[in-house]
């Protein structure tokens, strides 16, 4: 019952790593490539996955791509990769013996932003977060209005918008403090360190050791681990 409260918490991850960084705004803070961690918390701490939803997440961005790194309880890992040049977003899944990478187009993300689909609002308001000015963003859910909530992001970080393929695509820069819901769990991101870090173009590819599969394999994988 636990994995299977696990992966479902992680198949809704995936909606939001394609839409993370960018901005052409250049200040002695501006990065192009670095690190950032998130906390991670559960909205509603009642919810039965509240427990074993992960309680962080490193991004590490270069170039316009983004590798999202998570995991919970230390036997389930997964691994997002958000490629814009190439219109990709790549999932690698380890868990125990198996390790399997899904690799997903602009097309095929596009029914699953659709179940996402978001009214975003632009105000004046800013905040520091992590030490950044952020720009503050009303959200709400187009088949839900008055399920509302804050977005941030600053244009300090990453390079050209990456956010066209996910449902943050009106925003030119990086989330900095965002929420995610899905499957009755609502998560609320906030970013709370910023490493100026080399970051190695490998660390954007599938190891060799990985299995390609197709979203099918990978659901079915999916459904095979919570029996």
């Amino acid at each position: 019952m636990a994995i299977k409260r696990i992966l479902l918490f992680f198949s809704f991850v995936s909606l939001w790593i394609v839409s993370s960084c960018g901005g052409s705004k250049k200040t002695e803070n501006s990065l192009s490539e670095g690190t950032i961690e998130y906390n991670a918390e559960v909205v509603d701490q009642s919810h039965p996955m509240a427990g074993l939803a992960p309680g962080s997440a490193t991004v590490r961005f270069k170039d316009n791509r983004l590798q999202v790194e998570m995991s919970t309880m230390g036997i389930f890992n997964t691994i997002f990769i958000s490629d814009p040049g190439k219109k990709t977003l790549t999932q690698m899944v380890k868990f125990m013996d198996i390790k399997n990478a899904c690799i997903q187009t602009e097309g095929d993300l596009a029914q699953e932003n659709k179940n996402y689909e978001l009214k975003l609002e632009e105000t004046k308001q800013t905040k520091k977060i992590a030490g950044y000015t952020c720009k503050k963003v009303k959200a709400s859910f187009v088949a839900d209005p008055t399920n509302t909530f804050d977005v941030y992001y600053t244009d300090e970080l990453g390079l050209d918008s990456i956010n066209n393929m996910g449902p943050y695509k009106q925003i030119k820069g990086m989330l900095m403090q965002y929420r995610l819901k899905k499957l009755g769990l609502e998560m609320c991101f906030t970013a709370t360190c910023v490493k100026k870090d080399e970051i190695k173009d490998d660390i954007f590819e599938v190891p060799a050791f990985y299995k390609i599969v197709n979203r099918e394999e990978m659901e079915k994988l999916f459904e095979d681990i919570q029996k």
